[in-house]
C-alpha cells in the first residue's frame, strides 16, 4: 500500500475518534488543553493497537483465505466505511457524560476502544494486503492523535458543526479504497 493510500486511509480509520473527540470538546468547560491530551492519547493508542492485533489474526489465516482476499479486505472497509455513514446520518443521543461535561478515565478508556473497533477490522484486511504494518500503524496512531488533538480544542471552541461530515467523509474514503483494492485484483 502506497503512502499515497495509507494518509486517506489513516484519516479514515481516525473519523470516529475525531467526531468522539469533537463531541467531549464541545462539553468540556475547564483543563481543556489537558482533556484534549488525554483524550488524543488515548484514542492514538487504541487505534494504533486496534489494526495491529487485527493484522494478527488476519496473518493467521492468511494461507487459507489467499484466493479472495481482496473480497474480505474490500468487504471488510465496505461495512465499517458503510457504519460510519449510517452512524453519521443517523446520529444517537448525547449520552449523560457529554451533557454533564465530565471527563473520566474510564470514559476516555471506553471511548478509546469504541471508537477503535473499525480500525482492528481494517487491521484484518492489512493481512491481505502489501501493507509495511508499523508503518501503518505508525501512521493511523499519529493521524488520530492529531486529529483528536484539534478536534477536542476546536469542538470546545465551535461545537460540533463538523461532526456529521467527518464522519460521512471517513466512510466515503474508506468505502474508496475498499472499491480501489478489488479492482487492483480483478484487473490484474
Amino acid at each position: 500500500m502506497s503512502p499515497w493510500t495509507l494518509i486517506p486511509l489513516a484519516i479514515g480509520v481516525s473519523a470516529d475518534a475525531f467526531a468522539v473527540a469533537l463531541g467531549k470538546g464541545l462539553h468540556l468547560r475547564s483543563r481543556v488543553v489537558l482533556g484534549a491530551l488525554a483524550i488524543a492519547a488515548a484514542f492514538g493508542v487504541a487505534q494504533a493497537i486496534m489494526p495491529l492485533i487485527g493484522w494478527l489474526l488476519g496473518s493467521a489465516f492468511a494461507e487459507a483465505i489467499a484466493p479472495f482476499d481482496h473480497w474480505i479486505a474490500f468487504g471488510l472497509l465496505a461495512l465499517v466505511g458503510g457504519k460510519m455513514l449510517w452512524e453519521a446520518l443517523n446520529p444517537d443521543q448525547e449520552t449523560e457524560a457529554e451533557k454533564t461535561g465530565r471527563l473520566s478515565a474510564r470514559e476516555i478508556l471506553i471511548l478509546s476502544v469504541a471508537t477503535s473497533i473499525d480500525a482492528l477490522a481494517v487491521g484484518v484486511s492489512f493481512a491481505f494486503l502489501d501493507v509495511v504494518v508499523w508503518m501503518a500503524v505508525l501512521a493511523i496512531g499519529v493521524t488520530t492523535f492529531a486529529l483528536s488533538f484539534v478536534a477536542v480544542l476546536v469542538g470546545h471552541r465551535i461545537g460540533t458543526r463538523f461532526r456529521r461530515p467527518a464522519e460521512v467523509l471517513g466512510g466515503l474514503v474508506l468505502i474508496a479504497i475498499g472499491v480501489q483494492i478489488l479492482l487492483d485484483h480483478l484487473t490484474a
